[in-house]
């Protein structure tokens, strides 16, 4: 391992974030601290994943897209931030691409992605999928 990567990981390991496995077309549920004068609350964010950048560095980031009153709302969240409570896998979705922009420009049953329910889960360091266990 490089020096880099070696920075990076002892960075990630003092965060002390649990960050579950999660890719492009999940569903996923994020807390967010939000501030608002002297009070400071968690919101909830749930929308699908349309995809992550920078993989699972400190420097990674994923856009989640939800639809609120009739609009299409993007989010994009670094994966790492100090105002994430918690994210949250609320279902897998089966995609053949790493990033969804193109549901963008889809509205209604074309925007559906299917769910996943063969999902491999993962082990407690996130690398290797568990052999023949599915949730």
């Amino acid at each position: 391992m490089d020096l880099i990567a070696k920075l990076e990981a002892e960075q990630i390991a003092s965060l002390g974030k649990n960050i579950p496995d999660f890719k492009a077309g999940d569903t996923v549920r994020v807390g967010y601290k939000v501030t608002e004068g002297t009070r400071s609350r968690v919101q909830n964010y749930e929308g699908v994943c349309i995809s992550r950048k920078n993989g699972q560095g400190i420097a990674g980031s994923f856009t989640v897209r939800k639809i609120s009153f009739g609009e299409g709302v993007e989010r994009v969240f670094p994966l790492y931030s100090t105002n994430i409570e918690s994210i949250e896998v609320v279902r897998r979705g089966r995609v053949r691409r790493a990033k969804l922009y193109y549901l963008r420009s889809r509205r209604g049953k074309s925007a559906r992605i299917a769910e996943d329910v063969n999902y491999k889960v993962l082990k407690g360091d996130g690398k290797k999928p568990v052999q023949g266990s599915s949730t």
